[in-house]
């Protein structure tokens, strides 16, 4: 891992952990960076922090949240993608990003984002974050859209990826 890599990754981890979050899962293997997985007991605080305060019960599907945050390297894109088990929300919280929307498999236009930005992803559309000059950070929260079966890292439909996965 590349010493600025492992600085961003150490220094939104001290910032969570400053802001009182509870970190469920860490991975900082990803080919385009990585994320954070925050325990969804404090969904509501993590809305606080990052969200400007919207209420997470308006937010809810089918039934639980999942906050995470992502981190992006710089000229790095992740996979063009959907999902069936989930809608999200991302928030811009550091740094600028590209991303790519649409409801067809034909990539949408390239539109960027900087702090406070807020995007909301319907449950199937396609999607892809992409990290531009320097190292974007992006605050999620997974609204799960079917309370039997929640989503996770399986719900990825890669419609085209760089790494090959």
């Amino acid at each position: 891992m590349s010493t600025e890599k492992k600085e961003i990754f150490e220094r939104v981890e001290n910032m969570l952990q400053t802001q009182g979050f509870t970190i469920a899962a860490k991975d900082d293997t990803r080919p385009w960076g990585g994320f954070f997985v925050i325990d969804e007991t404090q969904a509501q605080d993590f809305a606080n922090q990052y969200f400007d305060g919207i209420d997470v019960d308006s937010l809810r599907i089918g039934g639980k949240l999942s906050p995470k945050i992502l981190i992006v390297a710089p000229e790095a894109r992740l996979s063009w993608q959907y999902h069936h088990r989930r809608a999200e929300i991302w928030q811009v919280v550091e740094g600028t990003v590209g991303i790519k929307r649409s409801n067809t498999d034909e990539e949408g236009e390239l539109k960027e984002y900087g702090p406070k930005d807020q995007v909301k992803l319907q449950q199937g559309e396609r999607h892809r974050l992409i990290g531009l000059a320097g190292w974007g950070i992006v605050a999620e929260i997974w609204q799960h859209t079917d309370a039997s079966n929640p989503s996770d890292e399986d719900d990825i439909v890669r419609v085209q990826d760089d790494f090959g996965r």
